[in-house]
């Protein structure tokens, strides 16, 4: 399969330098809007993009593999005569960026990882959930979905935020769900880590249950040749939306130091 023509928002001066938001399973480039502004700020040009199967993207047919979400980024670049961009992304997208880190180092001035995995199983668990995402539609698992991405105080202080996710997730289409589902189940990339070169930050959320610092986040950046780790309290999976001033923060200061 070849690269797809992912949908794209650009924001941010034309000469500045390029930062790329890949987002997590489930998501539309609606999710890194509260990075936007901050980056384009300090004169970062942004580079938002719904992976294949979600948002605005097209919804080729299965399977994907990972390898043709990371073409979809090369492609993306090619577009925007981007010769190298700093990449940032979180679960899918940080799966994603961690392959092009690999794969296309030339392409890359900086990685950031947020909550995600080189290895997520059981594959059997992935395969159950495309199974009903594809039977009932991803609206059966939007409330789940929430569930993971923000911790259970945080959703229930900020309902409006919960609905917003929820129904982000239920939009996404069954089929590119659930493709991208087996994708991340047939994934391992833990023995191809120590090839990337480009400055690595790794960031957790210090109550992610779907992808624990411990089992997840500190395994990747102890692979990495001089990555670091970084672990944000009081954030879940989506930990980018939870606690934005302190990703943030983080992201800007990584970007900065390269």
């Amino acid at each position: 399969m070849g690269a797809v023509r992912v949908h794209r928002v650009v924001e941010g001066p034309e000469d500045g330098p390029v930062v790329v938001l890949a987002g997590s399973l489930g998501s539309d480039l609606r999710m890194w809007e509260p990075q936007v502004a901050p980056l384009v700020e300090r004169g970062y040009r942004v580079v938002r993009y719904d992976t294949r199967g979600h948002g605005g993207s097209p919804v080729p047919p299965p399977p994907y593999r990972l390898e043709d979400l990371g073409a979809d980024v090369v492609a993306l670049l090619d577009d925007l005569e981007v010769e190298r961009a700093h990449l940032a992304g979180l679960s899918l997208g940080g799966m994603t960026v961690m392959w092009l880190g690999v794969h296309v180092p030339d392409r890359i001035a900086s990685l950031v990882l947020c909550c995600t995995s080189a290895k997520l199983g059981p594959q059997s668990m992935w395969v159950e959930r495309a199974r009903k995402v594809r039977a009932e539609g991803t609206a059966s698992v939007a409330e789940a979905g929430v569930g993971r991405w923000l911790t259970e105080p945080y959703a229930k202080s900020h309902p409006d935020v919960a609905e917003f996710l929820r129904a982000m997730i239920a939009a996404v289409p069954a089929e590119g769900y659930a493709a991208c589902c087996e994708l991340i189940g047939r994934m391992d990339q833990l023995d191809a880590l120590p090839k990337i070169t480009a400055p690595t930050l790794v960031i957790a959320g210090a109550d992610d249950l779907a992808t624990s610092p411990e089992e997840h986040s500190r395994p990747i950046a102890e692979a990495i040749p001089g990555a670091r780790l970084e672990v944000v309290a009081n954030a879940s999976h989506l930990g980018s939306y939870e606690q934005p001033a302190e990703f943030t923060r983080l992201i800007l200061e990584h970007l900065e130091r390269t």
